[in-house]
C-alpha cells in the first residue's frame, strides 16, 4: 500500500532493494553461474524504474523483458550502412533502443525509424508520445553498465503502465492471428464522422459529375460501377481532412476555397477508380469490394473506354478550379500512374535493385495520388511552400504505409473480408514487400521471383516460405514506420479536431482488415 501511494520512482527504487537483498540472500545457496545470472538481472533492473524497463538480447529467443523470444529478425533494413536494425521491445511498454551495424554499438530506435523517410526523426528532435508528453534524450544509465552509446529514451512524465506511452512503440500484434496493433494515438476521433456531411453524398456528386458528361447509357452504367458508394472513400478523406486543418491552421473560412479543396477530394477518388478500372482489365480480375470486378460484366475495349472516360471527366472537374499550380501537381499523378504501372509488368535481378524497383513503385501506384492531392489542397488554402511539402509528405509516407499494409493483407486476409481474392499478387506475378523480405530467410524464393511464380506450385510454395519467414513482421514494421513519421508531421499543424483527425488515420491505415 505504501507503494501504491508514493510516487512511480520511490516505488521502482522500493522494487529494487527489495530484489537486492532477495539476491544477497539465496548467494549463498546458488551456484556460481546461477549468481552471475542474477547479478545480472539486478544490473538491469537499475535501469529500469519509471522510464526504462529490463530487455533481453533482441536476437535470439528470450530476448525482451515482457515476453519470448527475440524480434530483431522481423524488422527491414534501415541502417545507413545496410545492416538490419534490430528492435529490442521491454517489458515496460516501449522498445529502448537498437542495434546499429557491426562495430558501431546501438544506434537509437528513432533514428532508425526515421531512415529513408527524408528528413530524421533522430535524437535531437523530440518525439510526441501521443498524451501530450515528450519522449527526450537523456542520459545514459551508467549505474547499469549500459554503453554510452545505448541511449535511453526518457519521457519527462512518471510512466505508472503501458497505456501511458506511445502506442506506435509498443510491440507488435501478430499479423499471422490479424490482431490490431493498437492504436496511433489514442485520441476518441473517428474521422469519417468527423467528416461526414462532407463525404455523404460524395460518390453521389461524383455520379452526376459523370452523368451530366455523357448520353450514352451503357457508358455511363459502366463508369459509375465502383461509384456506389461500397468504397472506403479514403483518399477524398484524407484530403478533406487535410484540407479542414490547413484551413483551420491558416484561419482560412473562405468558402471558395472549400468547395475547390473538395473538388480536389473528388478528382482524386475519379483517378483512383479510373486506375482500378484499368487494373481490372491488365490484371483479369474477377472479383472486387465484394461484387463482380467491371471485366466480368462488360468487355474488355468498353471497360478500357470507361476508364479513359472517368480520367476525361476529372481533368474537366480540375480546369473548372482554374488554377494552373493545382492542375500541374495533379497531372504528375497521372504520369506517375502509367510509369507505376508499367514498372509492375517488370522485374530486377538483384534484391538490392528489387527492393528500390518495389518502393518507387509503390510510390508512383499509390503514394503519389495521395501525397500530390494533399498538396494541391495546402496550395488552395493559401499554404506557403514549407507547409505545402509538409502536406505532401505526409501524404506520401501515408501512402506507402497504406499500400503496404495492403500488400500484407494479401497473406493474411481472407477473400471475403477483402472483396478481392487471397494471394492476388503472387498469382499475378508480383513480388511485394513480404516476399522480398522473405528471401533473405529462403533463396528459393530468388528464382520465383524471376520466372514470377509461373511454374506449377510456385504460387503455393511462395505463400508458403512467407508465412514461414519474418517477411509480414518486417512488412508491417515498414508500415509502421511510415505512419510515425506521418504522426510527426500532422503534429506541426496547429492542434485542431482535423490535426487529431490526421493523427488517427495512421491508426486506421495499421489495423484495417481490408
Amino acid at each position: 500500500m505504501a507503494c501504491l501511494s508514493s510516487s512511480n520512482r520511490a516505488c521502482a527504487r522500493v522494487v529494487q532493494e527489495k530484489l537486492c537483498q532477495l539476491v544477497a540472500v539465496s548467494k549463498s545457496q546458488l551456484g556460481y553461474q546461477q549468481q552471475q545470472q542474477q547479478q545480472q538481472q539486478v544490473q538491469l533492473l537499475h535501469a529500469t524504474g519509471p522510464v526504462a524497463s529490463t530487455v533481453g538480447n533482441g536476437v535470439g529467443g528470450g530476448g525482451g523483458g515482457g515476453g519470448g523470444g527475440g524480434i530483431g529478425a522481423s524488422l527491414p533494413k534501415v541502417g545507413a550502412a545496410g545492416k538490419r536494425t534490430f528492435l529490442l521491445s521491454s517489458g515496460c511498454a516501449y522498445p529502448l533502443y537498437s542495434v546499429g551495424p557491426a562495430g558501431t554499438g546501438t544506434t537509437p530506435l528513432v533514428a532508425a525509424v526515421a531512415h529513408s523517410v527524408g528528413g530524421s526523426i533522430g535524437i535531437a528532435r523530440n518525439f510526441y508520445t501521443g498524451r501530450g508528453n515528450f519522449i527526450q534524450p537523456t542520459s545514459v544509465a551508467r549505474s547499469a553498465g549500459v554503453p554510452a552509446d545505448a541511449l535511453l529514451f526518457e519521457r519527462n512524465q512518471k510512466c505508472s503502465s503501458t497505456a501511458n506511452l506511445h502506442p506506435c512503440m509498443r510491440g507488435y500484434s501478430s499479423v499471422h492471428t490479424q490482431q490490431p496493433a493498437g492504436p496511433i494515438r489514442e485520441y476518441n476521433i473517428d474521422p469519417y464522422i468527423l467528416l461526414e456531411d462532407e463525404l455523404k453524398y460524395i460518390f453521389e456528386d461524383i455520379r452526376q459529375e459523370i452523368s451530366r458528361a455523357t448520353n450514352h447509357q451503357e457508358l455511363n452504367k459502366i463508369a459509375v460501377y465502383y461509384f456506389d458508394g461500397q468504397g472506403k472513400a479514403f483518399r477524398p478523406m484524407v484530403a478533406i481532412l487535410m484540407a479542414k486543418a490547413l484551413n483551420y491552421h491558416m484561419h482560412n473560412e473562405n468558402s471558395n476555397i472549400v468547395n475547390a479543396q473538395r473538388q480536389i477530394a473528388m478528382i482524386s477518388e475519379m483517378i483512383h477508380t479510373a486506375s482500378l478500372v484499368h487494373d481490372d482489365v491488365i490484371d483479369q480480375s474477377f472479383a472486387r469490394r465484394g461484387k463482380p470486378s467491371v471485366n466480368v460484366l462488360w468487355n474488355h475495349k468498353k471497360v478500357t473506354q470507361a476508364g479513359d472516360y472517368i480520367l476525361a471527366v476529372a481533368s474537366m472537374l480540375l480546369a473548372r478550379l482554374k488554377h494552373d499550380e493545382v492542375t500541374h501537381i495533379l497531372s504528375q499523378v497521372l504520369t506517375d500512374l502509367v510509369q507505376g504501372e508499367f514498372m509492375q509488368l517488370g522485374s530486377k535481378e538483384t534484391e538490392n535493385e528489387r527492393f528500390a524497383h518495389y518502393f518507387t513503385k509503390t510510390y508512383r501506384k499509390t503514394a503519389s495520388l495521395i501525397a500530390n492531392s494533399l498538396k494541391a489542397v495546402a496550395v488552395l488554402s493559401g499554404a506557403d511552400e514549407q507547409m505545402a511539402e509538409l502536406s505532401f509528405q505526409y501524404g506520401r509516407n501515408l501512402g506507402l504505409a497504406f499500400q503496404f499494409v495492403d500488400d500484407l493483407l494479401d497473406f493474411v486476409s481472407s477473400s471475403e473480408a477483402m472483396g478481392k481474392p487471397a494471394a492476388a499478387d503472387l498469382k499475378l506475378g508480383l513480388a511485394t514487400a513480404p516476399v522480398l523480405f522473405a528471401c533473405e530467410k529462403f533463396p528459393e524464393l530468388n528464382p520465383m521471383i524471376l520466372r514470377r511464380f509461373r511454374e506449377p506450385g510456385d504460387v503455393e510454395r511462395a505463400y508458403e516460405l512467407v508465412h514461414q519467414s519474418q517477411g509480414l513482421e518486417q512488412t508491417r514494421f515498414l508500415a509502421r514506420k511510415h505512419c510515425i513519421e506521418a504522426l510527426r508531421l500532422a503534429s506541426q499543424i496547429s492542434e485542431s479536431p482535423y490535426q487529431k483527425g490526421l493523427i488517427v488515420v495512421g491508426d486506421f491505415v495499421l489495423n484495417r482488415m481490408k
